[in-house]
């Protein structure tokens, strides 16, 4: 915002609210935003977008990241949303294939694949639809362990163990996996897993490889939505962006200590290696 000419606490203010991975607290915190009549909203999630746009539907809203507003029914299409969202779609769900290619190209011998599910994502059935298509695809089995509740996780973990998975893909998630990725890898690790999640803070606390939107650059393009809302655009006629560009993140330490070794075009592809 500052790189465009805004000022906070000059000519805008700006106000936090986290529901801090759990999805039923998102209507509550939209409604008071709501109340205090804001110029206009920045949802961080498709969970948070759609939250806002059932309880403000007059307010301009700009989603910095989560998944595709026109398969939410919040937008006409991406390039003429039509409506009062706008902002980034972050592939979310176009990727859920490419995690399962990545993760068995570093680990080609998985032949049963675990996949955490946040039940309290709005793409909670489409992740696992897309998962196990993508398991077909590729001729694994898959078993899969919903949670709600950060409580849930290491029961979820302990049953996929149970059922004999070899590795574990965590799927989109309203914030919840973020909150506790450190406690899922370590869950994960003692199981001598490979773990694939969603973004580079996933391979920094121990996981093999991410694959994903820099979230960072999404929240700097956001900035762009905002300004042009506040000069007078509606958001209906600004078209809703997608990632021009993906990041590889990669941990040979994990590698190594799973008797694991990445493929040649992996590590040449990487954006950022962890030793």
């Amino acid at each position: 915002m500052v790189a465009l000419g805004w000022k906070e606490g000059s000519n805008y203010r700006l106000e936090e609210h986290w529901a801090d991975g759990r999805v039923e607290l998102l209507p509550g915190l939209a409604g008071e935003l709501a109340a205090k009549r804001p110029t206009l909203i920045v949802a961080s999630s498709g969970d948070a977008t759609i939250a806002a746009a059932q309880v403000a539907p007059k307010i301009p809203i700009v989603q910095a990241n989560g998944s595709s507003p026109v398969d939410a029914g919040l937008a006409k299409s991406l390039a003429r949303p039509g409506g009062m969202v706008t902002g980034i779609s972050s592939l979310s769900g176009a990727l859920d294939a490419k995690h399962l290619e990545l993760l068995l190209a570093v680990a080609p011998k998985l032949r049963r694949v675990g996949f955490l599910v946040d039940r309290g994502t709005s793409r909670y059935v489409e992740g696992m639809k897309n998962a196990r298509s993508a398991a077909e695809h590729y001729r694994l089995e898959a078993r899969f362990a919903g949670v709600s509740k950060a409580e849930e996780i290491e029961p979820a973990i302990a049953l996929l163990a149970k059922e004999g998975v070899e590795g574990l893909d965590v799927l989109s998630s309203a914030g919840l996996f973020n909150i506790e990725r450190k406690r899922i890898v370590t869950l994960a690790l003692a199981q001598r897993w490979p773990v694939i999640g969603r973004g580079g803070g996933w391979v920094r606390t121990g996981a093999l490889l991410s694959y994903s939107a820099d979230i960072f650059v999404l929240y700097r393009r956001a900035a762009y939505f905002v300004d042009r809302i506040l000069k007078g655009a509606k958001p209906g006629d600004l078209p809703i962006e997608q990632p021009s560009r993906l990041v590889l993140v990669v941990n040979l330490k994990t590698a190594k200590a799973l008797g694991l070794t990445f493929p040649r075009w992996t590590l040449l592809h990487a954006d950022t290696v962890i030793e």
